[in-house]
């Protein structure tokens, strides 16, 4: 017999809205155990979809379906042929994509990411742990991988209650393997590399930048390169400045692999390089600015918006007249309104006049459930500045 959770008014509103998830604050009665999957009821006992119930975390429930549904495993498995055939379309000239965004693909805290012929997963909730051992064995039998590695290293596993754990489940470890993504390859590790091995989100991105690179480039934040290696193909020459002496060694293997030998990668902290650079007097015709996420809850807002506008005023100093911005916010705390508002008044103190020119957001193979704002975290802008 199915278990049943019952939600008061504002969770039945929720779920009727489609927004994935319920706190527990919204729960009047669970006969559940955690990481089961549930049925979902209003006070009136109106059914509102099937969900994963979680004992421990404050989201209590995850939708994965908002319909009165039969959850065997057909029905995980149409989720997944669902999931692929959108990247299937979207996932263009790359060998590394996201081919499971968790909720935006109504597989709420599931993380499935490919990586030329191995796969790397992410079971971030009581729920989706309980059905590990299936989805391995479903991406075996789908797709027939060199290796499927788990990077449940995440600490948002803890609030479930679960423990961080990282390896592999299928097959080997297969240390450093090669990715290709706009005719560039990178070498990737995907159990020791950031997130699940690489920054899939910005790969439309770093294509768009590219059309505007020319000149002197300046790569911020540079990792292991990617942008950097975008810039250097139409660029005269790329500074590429990363604090990590580890992610800058491979930076340079990268350039190595792609025989481009015209970025600089210099390792230091970007605030003070940037004011090394103004105070030089150094110009440049376009510049990259990626940073980590400066706000990881709302009490960090509003730093992180300083933050942001610090870096943004001397990155418009730098620039040549007509010089380009590509700027980024990885913070879903940080709203594009927000942004939009750091780069207008960084823009102002810098005396500078800029244009937006394009407004982008994460990859597609990272799509944004538009009923569920939490999807949405990546702004990315491209502004021309006279």
């Amino acid at each position: 017999m199915t278990e049943t959770v019952t939600v008061n008014h504002r969770g039945a509103e929720r779920a009727r809205a489609r927004h994935c998830w319920i706190y527990r604050s919204d729960i009047t009665s669970a006969r559940a155990q955690g990481g089961h999957l549930v049925r979902v009821i209003d006070a009136k006992g109106g059914c509102l979809g099937r969900a994963l119930y979680s004992s421990q975390s404050q989201i209590a429930l995850r939708f994965v379906s908002f319909n009165d549904v039969e959850t065997e495993r057909e029905f995980w498995l149409s989720r997944l042929i669902a999931a692929e055939g959108l990247r299937d379309r979207v996932a263009e000239d790359t060998t590394a994509f996201r081919l499971v965004y968790g909720e935006s693909d109504l597989l709420p805290s599931l993380i499935i990411d490919r990586f030329s012929d191995c796969f790397v997963l992410q079971t971030l909730s009581q729920g989706m742990e309980a059905l590990k051992k299936m989805w391995v064995e479903m991406l075996v039998e789908r797709y027939h991988p060199r290796a499927v590695i788990e990077r449940n290293d995440a600490r948002v596993r803890e609030f479930e209650g679960l423990p961080r754990l990282s390896g592999a489940l299928y097959g080997s470890d297969p240390g450093e393997i090669e990715i290709e993504e706009n005719g560039i390859r990178y070498l990737v590790n995907l159990l020791e590399g950031q997130k699940t091995g690489a920054f899939l989100d910005q790969r439309e991105n770093r294509i768009a930048a590219a059309r505007y690179s020319h000149g002197r480039a300046l790569d911020c934040f540079s990792f292991q390169g990617a942008f950097a290696l975008h810039f250097a193909r139409n660029s005269e020459s790329v500074k590429a400045i990363e604090i990590s002496g580890a992610a800058l060694s491979l930076a340079r293997r990268n350039a190595m692999l792609n025989r481009l030998s015209n970025i600089e990668f210099i390792e230091g902290n970007v605030f003070d390089l940037l004011r090394d650079l103004e105070r030089a007097r150094e110009k440049f015709n376009i510049i990259n600015l990626d940073p980590p996420a400066f706000a990881k809850n709302r009490e960090a807002i509003d730093a992180a918006l300083r933050g942001y506008k610090e870096i943004n005023l001397r990155a418009m100093k730098l620039l040549s007249k007509g010089g380009v911005l590509v700027t980024s916010t990885c913070s879903y705390h940080v709203s594009e309104e927000m942004f939009l508002g750091v780069l207008a008044s960084a823009a102002a103190d810098a005396r500078r006049s800029a244009q937006m020119i394009e407004k982008r957001t994460q990859s597609r193979d990272h799509p944004i459930l538009i009923s569920m704002p939490e999807t949405h975290y990546l702004k990315c802008v491209i502004l021309r500045v006279e």
